[in-house]
């Protein structure tokens, strides 16, 4: 298996990668020279759970297999190195979210980024009630970041949508390789422009997988709508990541707990597609070979054209 750096450094010469931003290939950090050959590397991010449901570390190349539209695909690049994240914390700011509870939200977040995150990793923080808002961007210092959310004043609906589709852009300019967004909210969706399908659209042009933490209290004030959780597990699952729901803030913690653990194990597989680029829908599947292991990863993608420049 290559080093880290060497596998990326190979990752890196095939600049139009199917599942990965535009931005991220051109980064710092990103050497090697450009392919021209109309086959793209196609990379996918896994993370692996053995029979007992614990988080599965350490398999080699060999245990895996990848399919694009049911073709099996051979794997051109591999690690189970810890690879650094780019990540973006979409925090709900509704009305819902007045009073202690954005108080012991902001401690979540600051632990979960100052504490739990790798010191490689980067973040940004974005705040949502009917319209989102960028708090904070990839190069905040951490007394900036806790300035920001200090600032936080709950008002107005939710729009956990828009807050999605509005972070991505973020997300095609960040500095690193794996891209993530966690999605903190008390509240289903009442305010935003888009739907459900046109996240999951937006998503896969995109290599984010998005986790979302949903608080919902059994003591639910009336200013906000149940949590929707079939919709937001609708948009995780099928970019590899997760909905959890939560009763309080010391699930919120827990929860965030679980996913920063996951982010810390995560397999990082590529391979080459000559649909890489195609503008059209590919599935894709990742399996470990031996049985008893379940593997979460993207469904899939939606090719992205080159640049007429090319």
């Amino acid at each position: 298996m290559p080093s880290i750096r060497g596998f990326f450094a190979l990752v890196a010469a095939a600049v139009a990668m199917a599942v990965v931003t535009q931005g991220a290939a051109q980064q710092p950090g990103h050497t090697g020279q450009v392919l021209r050959s109309g086959v793209d590397i196609v990379m996918v991010t896994a993370t692996v759970f053995d029979a007992e449901g614990k988080l599965a570390q350490g398999l080699p190349r060999e245990a895996f297999e990848i399919f694009e539209d049911g073709e099996k695909q051979t794997i051109s690049q591999f690690t189970n190195e810890r690879v650094p994240v780019g990540l973006g914390l979409l925090l709900d700011t509704s009305d819902s979210m007045f009073g202690q509870r954005i108080v012991d939200a902001r401690l979540v977040v600051e632990r979960f980024l100052f504490e739990l995150l790798d010191k490689s990793d980067q973040s940004f923080v974005l705040a949502f009630n009917h319209y989102p808002h960028i708090i904070s961007r990839w190069a905040s210092t951490p007394g900036e970041v806790r300035e920001a959310l200090s600032g936080l004043k709950p008002s107005g609906a939710t729009a956990i949508y828009d807050a999605v589709i509005g972070a991505l852009p973020m997300i095609a300019r960040r500095q690193r390789e794996r891209a993530a967004l966690l999605v903190i909210s008390d509240g289903a969706d009442t305010a935003s422009d888009a739907s459900v399908g046109d996240v999951r659209k937006a998503l896969l042009r995109s290599d984010a997988f998005v986790y979302a933490v949903a608080l919902d209290p059994p003591n639910r004030r009336a200013i906000n709508a149940r949590v929707n959780e079939s919709a937001l597990a609708e948009i995780t699952n099928q970019s590899g990541g997760r909905t959890e729901v939560v009763r309080d803030m010391e699930g919120l913690r827990t929860a965030t707990a679980r996913i920063a653990e996951e982010l810390n194990s995560q397999y990082v597989l590529a391979y080459a597609s000559p649909h890489a680029t195609d503008g059209k829908y590919h599935s894709i599947r990742v399996r470990v070979i031996e049985p008893g292991y379940k593997v979460r990863a993207r469904n899939g993608y939606v090719g992205q054209p080159k640049p007429k420049s090319e």
